[in-house]
């Protein structure tokens, strides 16, 4: 993440910052249920009564509705989030350039390809012909996929893509991703995750500076006997510039006193020293950062 894109805030005590506080209700932009960022905004607001959650389609509506003034706060990835900093991208003809700020990396986002255990599926190139799910409209998870999918030469001829919420591509899975609804689909169905490396990580690696190779650790969900690697990007905690440097100072700092109860009712390891946490948001992840044997051996 590019350093001007993220707001250096002092976090002081909140015992000193809140005694100030507004009563205004800050609208939170979380994405639908089932997912991590409506987990995170969820928890967050449990802890600190002016922020008012709101479901969305994502980190392209979260992006677009924090820059039109509708939402105060966000939720978004840091691949999208620079992309509408900069008006490029699906951004490009939009007015949403330098009208917010991150505050904080929260956690790594895993991109993360699931199919039933007893699909006979086990690399990417086998989902030619498949059904896939690819996250609601305009999402993150959208525009990770294709990219995914372009990388191993999969496009629209090969595969059929279907926008479903996390709730919903899981239960259609289960009938015929660390995401709630992952996790509790993970218990009901024999699940199969995907690694996204070699030849493919390495390409994803080389053309998008915001991904960084990652593992998903053996035994994260129910059935997985393995480390799986993928790649990632980071999910940012964002706020609108219309929002004062002192109100931003309160939030900030509400949100680290609190961070343990926040992380603890969150599916995925959470960033809890403030440091580390403007550290993330600002430095890029280089390509060679964390790769694994077949990504170096591919790059």
């Amino acid at each position: 993440m590019k350093k001007h894109l993220f707001r250096i805030i002092a976090v002081l005590s909140a015992a000193v910052l809140l005694a100030g506080c507004a009563a205004s209700r800050l609208r939170l932009g979380a994405a639908a249920a089932g997912g991590v960022y409506n987990a995170f905004g969820t928890a967050m607001a449990a802890q600190n009564s002016t922020i008012e959650v709101k479901q969305t389609a994502g980190s392209a509506a979260n992006l677009r509705l924090l820059a039109g003034g509708y939402l105060q706060l966000a939720v978004a990835q840091s691949d999208m989030a620079q992309d509408a900093y900069d008006g490029s991208g699906i951004f490009a003809h939009e007015s949403t350039e330098r009208s917010f700020s991150a505050v904080a990396a929260l956690y790594e986002e895993a991109v993360q390809v699931v199919v039933r255990a007893d699909s006979g599926i086990t690399t990417l190139e086998e989902l030619q012909g498949c059904t896939l799910s690819v996250g609601e409209e305009e999402s993150g998870t959208e525009q990770n996929a294709g990219q995914v999918l372009a990388a191993c030469g999969l496009n629209n001829r090969l595969v059929h893509t279907v926008n479903l919420n996390y709730t919903d591509a899981a239960a259609q899975l289960a009938a015929g991703l660390h995401a709630d609804a992952l996790e509790q689909l993970a218990e009901t169905c024999a699940i199969r995750l995907l690694s996204v490396d070699g030849g493919v990580g390495a390409r994803l690696l080389a053309a998008y500076p915001a991904y960084r190779a990652c593992v998903i650790p053996a035994g994260t969900y129910a059935g997985q006997g393995e480390d799986v690697w993928t790649v990632s990007v980071q999910a940012l905690l964002l706020a609108s510039n219309a929002l004062s440097d002192e109100t931003v100072q309160r939030l900030t700092a509400r949100y680290f006193d609190s961070v343990d109860a926040v992380a603890a009712a969150v599916p995925v390891p959470l960033v809890t020293d403030p440091a580390v946490a403007a550290a993330q948001g600002i430095t890029p992840a280089g390509p060679e950062t964390g790769a694994s044997p077949e990504q170096e051996a591919a790059a």
